[in-house]
């Protein structure tokens, strides 16, 4: 009996090695019809795919903007690089710093090729640039700024770090201190999870060239240097010429981002005194779109101003609406308020007048210096606290027409006022209303500078079914001034990226149907 049960147990002993064997082969044999295709992903894109940064900016009062690393108190093994350094920061668990072209074919594979209807006339090509022109100059991130280590601000795909929502002043969610400069690399990679996205350049309605062509020239800006600050550019258009894409219409339905204002790319002469690249001038340049911070307001202009970055980046419709209410709920106990610091250097500014006046106004406005010792206004918690309990919120001129400051305002719900056209009406043509009346107030700089305006008597006349008309527009156009989070996509609401891309298409379809006579 026993002898039976050895043999038994033993017959099934082999039997189990020969279903095993026959289903190895068998998976051999899938494996050579089929092979899998191993994907050499490198460092920056394994970021990527890691959860959001754990880097935490905190503006509380206590803590004076100090910046939570994500290790912090963590040992790391004697050979693993600083990470404080280059490496350190692209090697992170929650780094995400972005790519030039690693998401962009498992995007389009996700989507489908975007081979839907709904794609029709909406299909992106994104250029495969040499990693000079993106990735490189996020490995460069220390050298990036001479005033500021831009690595930081360059985590999380550019949104920088998330912020700690202090005073209850934010919501739980989707807030950064995203600095203005970082727009080049947001917008990429939202362009990265875009649903029209295709492999296939010859039937793309629009062409990107994901360039970080600020970021590149913001090296040299303050060097005599020409030919520093013009080098990325000249080899841009020379990579360009060179492709398959250029020569079907010239470059005419191709488009950048360049995340500054245009005069820091528009340098007419030679002279050692004169500012910014030439990249504008170009005659390549010239024939493509280029998306600006702050445009050239030319008649014939190919430059176009999009929104400043505010600090919101939500990643659902559901924290979009949710904000829009808590903001129509606010209460704002000052009539008007200013934040930012005097231009001693500009003689036609009238910044020093609105100081002024804000000063004699203490109990309706409520000024926040930007010249102070602890700079408040480089803290996000106290410009959005500001703004939130601000009925109106003043935006001068500053170095140049426009200001980061009147997105933000905007975002709080508080109804900008300018003094100067070009400060909003003749720069953000598709993200802002054409009758600026319905969402600003307009005060002629002019009258400010030569006294015949008092700012507060002028703001209280405006009756108050006026205000919440105005105050209404204003929440109503949050979605289209902020910029979503990269790593997701709003199901209903278009934000500024949608917008944008949505006036680029039209623009490069009326040039094509133009030159079809």
């Amino acid at each position: 009996m026993e002898k039976s049960l050895v043999v038994m147990c033993w017959n099934r002993l082999w039997f189990v090695i020969l279903a095993g064997f026959l289903l190895w082969f068998v998976l051999i044999s899938l494996f050579r019809a089929n092979p899998i295709r191993l994907v050499n992903y490198s460092p920056i894109y394994l970021a990527e795919n890691y959860t959001q940064s754990s880097i935490v900016w905190s503006d509380d009062a206590n803590t004076e903007g100090e910046i939570r690393r994500p290790f912090e108190g963590i040992r790391f093994k004697e050979d693993a690089p600083d990470s404080s350094s280059v490496e350190g920061v692209m090697n992170r668990t929650h780094s995400s710093l972005p790519s030039s072209e690693i998401a962009e074919e498992k995007t389009i594979r996700e989507n489908g090729e975007a081979d839907s209807m709904s794609c029709e006339g909406r299909r992106v090509y994104i250029h495969k640039l040499p990693r000079q022109f993106n990735e490189d100059l996020l490995r460069q991130c220390k050298s990036l700024s001479t005033w500021m280590n831009m690595c930081d601000s360059l985590a999380n795909f550019g949104l920088g770090p998330r912020l700690a929502n202090s005073n209850k002043v934010l919501g739980k969610t989707g807030w950064y201190a995203t600095n203005q400069f970082s727009l080049e690399v947001i917008f990429h990679n939202r362009m990265k999870q875009y649903k029209c996205l295709t492999s296939d350049s010859s039937v793309a309605s629009a062409i990107f060239v994901p360039y970080y062509v600020g970021l590149d020239v913001a090296r040299y800006l303050w060097n005599s240097n020409r030919t520093l600050r013009d080098a990325g550019s000249l080899d841009l258009v020379r990579w360009l010429r060179r492709r398959s894409e250029w020569n079907v219409m010239g470059g005419k339905d191709h488009f950048l981002v360049a995340g500054r204002i245009v005069w820091d790319f528009r340098r007419e002469n030679d002279r050692l005194s004169d500012w910014g690249s030439n990249l504008m001038l170009l005659p390549e340049s010239m024939n493509m779109t280029i998306l600006v911070l702050e445009s050239s307001l030319l008649p014939k202009g190919n430059d176009f101003a999009i929104p400043y970055p505010t600090y919101f980046h939500p990643s659902k419709d559901i924290e979009v609406s949710q904000w829009q209410s808590r903001m129509r709920r606010q209460k704002r106990r000052y009539l008007f308020s200013f934040a930012g610091a005097p231009r001693k250097n500009l003689s036609n500014s009238i910044r020093d007048e609105i100081i002024s006046q804000c000063g004699a106004s203490r109990r309706k406005c409520k000024l926040l210096e930007c010249n102070s010792r602890g700079n408040k206004c480089h803290k996000p918690i106290f410009l959005m606290k500001l703004f939130q309990s601000s009925i109106f919120c003043l935006q001068p001129p500053g170095d140049s027409y426009t200001r980061r400051s009147a997105f933000d305002s905007i975002l709080s719900g508080c109804i900008p006022v300018f003094f100067h056209s070009g400060s909003a009406y003749e720069q953000y043509k598709w993200h802002l209303p054409g009758d600026h009346s319905k969402y600003s107030v307009f005060i002629p700089e002019n009258q400010v500078k030569d006294g015949k305006v008092a700012i507060e008597k002028l703001l209280l006349r405006i009756p108050q079914k006026d205000v919440s008309a105005m105050r209404g527009e204003v929440i109503r156009l949050i979605p289209t001034i902020l910029y979503a989070d990269p790593t997701s996509e709003l199901e209903n609401l278009e934000d500024a990226f949608d917008v944008s891309v949505k006036g680029v298409l039209e623009r490069v379809q009326r040039i094509r149907e133009e030159s079809l006579g």
